[in-house]
C-alpha cells in the first residue's frame, strides 16, 4: 500500500479533557464550527475507563453523527476530535481521523493536521519492525510512531516528544491515552493549535472559533514546539520541547488568506483584520477607477470591506451564494469542484449590470470560481 504523495494538510483537530462528562458532546460542537478546515470525513475518540472508542465516517459531521452515535460515546471527560481533507485517493472510511493505534501496555488515539514529509521513510521503518497499517493516511503512520515510541520511553509525554523529534514537515497534533490529553504543535509553527479554558476543564483546537463555540476561553495559542497535557481537566505540563529543524519558520499564510474562519484569532492576529488590511493595501498598490467593489463570498469578502474602505468606492453584493454548497475547492475531483461552483454562486445583476467592478477575490488555487 502506497502512502499518499500529494499534502494532506487542511484538516481540523480539536481535544478536550473535562471534570464533568460531555466531552463528546463539546467536541462534536467544535467539529461543527471547524467544519470548514475538512468536508470529507470526522471522527471522534473517546477515553471511557482507559479504554478508546472511537467512531469516525465519510461525510460532514452532521451526516457522521447521528443523535444514537453521539449517546454512545457519551459519559466522557476525554475526547479526540478531527475533520478530514485531502486531495488525493479514495475517501474512505478508514483515511478518517482519528487514529486508534494499540500497543503492549495501551492505546492512544491521535488527530493531525498537517503534512509529514518523511512519512513515507517512517511507514517503511515502522513496518520493517513488524507494524501493519490499514490506511493510506500520513496520520496513521504519525500514531503508529506515537506507539512505537512510547513502549521505549518511561511514559506516554516522553514517547510523544521522541516521535515528533523524528517528523519532518508540518504538524498539530492531539493524542489521548487512557488518562490525559497531549497537544504538540511542530517547532516551526506551520499548522495552527490554540488552548481553551472553561470552568470544566481545557480544551485545545485548530482555531479559536471552535473555543467561542463550545464556551471556552481562549487563552493562547500553543508556541512552536511546545507540548501541553492535560489531565482530570487541567493542565499538569506545557513548555517546549522541540528545536527548529529549518531556517525559515511562521504559520502557512493561507491560514489568513483562506482556510480559518474570519472570526477565530490565530497567533495573536485576528484572521478578519488581516484580511480587512489585505484588502486595504490591494487598494493602496492597485488603485483602480470603478463603480463598485465586489467581494467573492465568503473569506474574499473581508478582503473587499478592506479595498472599499481604502478606495471609498461603494461596497455592493455582486453574489448569491446557496449555504448549502461546501467549499468548491475541497473536493477531491475537478468535475466535482466545477459542479459545486456553478451550485454555489450566481452572479446578483440587479446590483453588477452595466457597472465597472472591482473583484475581490481571496485566492486562486485552481482557477475554478474565477474562470465562473
Amino acid at each position: 500500500m502506497e502512502i499518499n504523495e500529494k499534502p494532506n494538510e487542511e484538516c481540523a483537530v480539536f481535544g478536550v479533557s473535562m471534570t464533568c462528562q460531555e466531552a463528546a458532546g463539546v467536541t462534536y460542537n467544535a467539529l461543527l464550527s471547524l467544519q470548514h478546515r475538512g468536508q470529507e470525513g470526522a471522527g471522534i475518540a473517546v477515553v471511557h475507563d482507559n479504554k478508546i472508542e472511537c467512531y469516525k465516517d465519510v461525510g460532514l459531521v452532521s451526516e457522521v453523527f447521528s443523535a444514537d452515535k453521539l449517546e454512545r460515546l457519551s459519559g466522557c471527560r476525554i475526547a479526540v476530535g478531527h475533520t478530514r481533507y485531502s486531495t488525493t485517493g479514495s475517501n474512505t472510511r478508514q483515511n478518517a481521523g482519528p487514529f486508534v493505534t494499540e500497543y503492549l501496555t495501551g492505546r492512544i488515539a491521535t488527530a493531525h493536521n498537517g503534512n509529514i514529509t518523511n512519512a513515507a521513510e517512517i511507514r517503511e521503518e515502522l513496518q520493517r519492525c513488524g507494524l501493519s497499517f490499514y490506511s493510506t493516511s500520513d496520520s496513521e503512520v504519525v500514531s503508529s510512531l506515537v506507539a512505537y515510541c512510547i513502549t521505549r520511553e518511561t511514559n506516554t509525554l516522553s514517547g510523544v516528544v521522541k516521535a515528533a523529534e523524528l517528523l519532518c514537515g508540518a504538524f498539530s497534533l492531539v493524542i489521548a491515552d487512557g488518562e490525559q490529553l497531549i497537544a504538540v504543535r511542530d517547532p516551526n509553527g506551520y499548522r495552527p493549535l490554540c488552548l481553551g479554558r472553561s470552568a470544566n476543564g481545557f480544551a485545545v483546537a485548530s482555531e479559536s472559533c471552535a473555543l467561542d463555540a463550545c464556551d471556552f476561553e481562549p487563552v493562547r495559542d500553543v508556541l512552536p514546539g511546545e507540548a501541553v497535557v492535560i489531565g482530570n481537566g487541567v493542565i499538569t505540563h506545557q513548555g517546549t520541547v522541540l528545536s527548529k529543524k529549518e531556517a525559515h519558520s511562521g504559520l502557512c499564510i493561507f491560514e489568513y488568506v483562506y482556510f480559518a474562519r474570519s472570526d477565530s484569532v490565530i497567533d495573536g492576529l485576528s484572521v478578519y483584520q488581516a484580511r480587512f488590511n489585505m484588502g486595504k493595501v490591494l487598494a493602496e498598490e492597485y488603485p483602480v477607477d470603478a463603480d463598485i467593489v465586489c467581494g467573492v463570498p465568503d473569506s474574499g469578502l473581508d478582503a473587499a470591506y478592506g479595498y472599499s474602505a481604502k478606495s471609498g468606492i461603494p461596497l455592493v453584493s455582486g453574489f448569491v451564494k446557496n449555504r448549502y454548497i461546501g467549499r468548491s475547492f475541497i473536493y477531491p475531483t475537478q468535475t466535482q469542484r466545477d459542479s459545486a461552483v456553478r451550485l454555489k454562486l450566481n452572479p446578483l445583476a440587479a446590483s453588477i449590470t452595466g457597472k465597472r467592478i472591482v473583484l475581490v477575490d481571496d485566492l486562486i488555487v485552481r482557477g475554478t470560481t474565477s474562470e465562473k
